[in-house]
């Protein structure tokens, strides 16, 4: 999915649509929206979540980044929060909405009146347009 946005992208000089995309994998709108729908399943573990122990959390947050890692960091966030703008609308306000506000599928679904499902799609088409575009 990740290679034929860039594909797509590629060839239009832009945005790739749905339908493009799903053209270029050779899949129907209908599966490449599952595929999307599936990708999305990953699992987002919070730094707390990944801490068994509070000494562990300690550890994780005592560790402190050489200069050359700050600029690191910094770019890659830079990287990332511009991507983001170029993201369509839609899929950009559920990154918004789920990583800044931090709303669920269900609590976005209702903000775009949209179902559960379709957010989650959404949100997994977001994510691979991103690491299509972060990866060269």
């Amino acid at each position: 999915m990740i290679e034929a946005i860039r594909v797509v992208e590629a060839r239009n000089g832009g945005r790739a649509s749905d339908a493009e995309v799903a053209e270029e994998m050779q899949v129907s709108l209908q599966d490449y929206h599952e595929i999307a729908r599936e990708a999305s399943h990953c699992r987002m573990f919070s730094t707390e979540e990944l801490a068994t122990t509070d000494s562990e959390l300690h550890s994780v947050s005592a560790t402190i980044d050489s200069p050359q890692q700050a600029l690191e960091r910094e770019a890659v966030t830079a990287a990332l929060a511009s991507t983001v703008e170029t993201l369509p609308e839609r899929e950009r306000m559920i990154m918004s909405l789920y990583y800044t506000d931090e709303l669920n599928l269900r609590e976005i679904g209702e903000i775009l009146g949209v179902s559960e499902s379709r957010v989650c799609q959404l949100h997994g088409q977001a994510l691979a347009r991103i690491r299509a575009r972060l990866t060269v």
